[in-house]
């Protein structure tokens, strides 16, 4: 993990849960996006303004540019299991790339604090206009880097 990563609270729903009482597999990508956002930041000209992210790194992608999901990986250590509370998440970013950068995560049982999931996203800036991914700018990564640490999945 980074040291300087952030340690945000996602709200879990009701609806979150399977028929096992745990967070089902397809709403824990859900909570892998909130986290995501409430980390970074809404990328810049989508949504409306609300409250400011940890670090307000997404907004500052320039007008026209679209942050992609190029992959998500998942490992459960431990069911995730619904409480009426929001669950413990750790974020930060690693393996920055000329054109993409991982975010990972630790979901925390968000009352006893034990690991249940390590999940990772890759993602990569997208100019639609032209339908190309786009390198990182020097300020872009510069930005990323306050927050990287070690992957979670390293190979």
């Amino acid at each position: 993990m980074a040291e300087s990563m952030l340690r945000l609270q996602v709200p879990m729903r009701w609806g979150d849960m399977d028929a096992y009482g745990h967070v089902n597999n397809v709403n824990l990508i859900r909570l892998m996006e909130e986290a995501r956002i409430a980390g970074f930041g809404v990328p810049g000209g989508t949504g409306a303004p609300g409250v400011e992210p940890q670090a307000d790194i997404f907004s500052a992608v320039p007008p026209g540019i679209q942050i992609l999901v190029v992959e998500h990986r998942v490992r459960y250590s431990r069911p995730l299991e619904y409480r009426n509370v929001p669950v413990n998440v750790d974020l930060w970013v690693a393996k920055i790339k000329p054109a993409s950068f991982e975010i990972c995560y630790e979901f925390r049982d968000p009352i006893e604090d034990y690991l249940c999931v390590k999940a990772a996203t890759t993602l990569a800036y997208f100019d639609p206009s032209t339908s190309r991914v786009q390198r990182l700018s020097p300020e872009e990564r510069e930005g990323l880097s306050a927050f990287v640490g070690a992957s979670t999945f390293p190979k």
